[in-house]
């Protein structure tokens, strides 16, 4: 159940940020171009940072799931679902965040489809957050039922 509810997470994830993704790299209309504010050119590098990071996680899950066998180390794979939705999760809420202030300011002067298109984009992105985050939730309920033993030196 775990399992499956991570991989929709995820999935759902992937989709949200590849929007984003599109949606801010295309937002080219006339004068106004997402390349002249740098929280569009951030928000566009962490939305294709987390496109790359789920399309990964989404293609290890599936494999595990239809093969039975897992790529790495449970206690390796554990800690690197944590670790990477709590920072992918972290960089999307950071970079959505940037990025309203001046869509805020320009939409109290004009709304055109620049706008509107950098509008859709955070909201996408804050979506893709919202999956990872509770992504980061189970990822951190699996790390924390794991059985850790002590190590030994003479194993490696």
């Amino acid at each position: 159940m775990l399992r499956r509810g991570s991989l929709g997470l995820r999935g759902i994830a992937l989709f949200m940020s590849l929007i984003s993704l599109i949606l801010t790299a295309s937002n080219k209309h006339g004068y106004w171009n997402f390349d002249k504010f740098e929280e569009y050119r951030y928000m566009l590098a962490v939305a294709a940072l987390s496109s790359l990071y789920t399309v990964v996680q989404v293609f290890r899950q599936v494999h595990e799931l239809f093969t039975g066998k897992s790529l790495m180390r449970p206690k390796t794979e554990g800690l690197i679902d944590f670790v990477g939705d709590q920072v992918v999760a972290y960089l999307l809420i950071s970079s959505t965040s940037s990025a309203i202030p001046p869509t805020d300011r320009m939409r109290e002067v004009t709304t055109n489809i620049f706008t509107d298109s950098a509008a859709a984009g955070i909201a996408f992105s804050f979506f893709a957050f919202c999956c990872l985050a509770l992504s980061a939730v189970i990822s951190g309920y699996k790390l924390s039922t794991q059985t850790y033993t002590p190590m030994n030196i003479l194993d490696s």
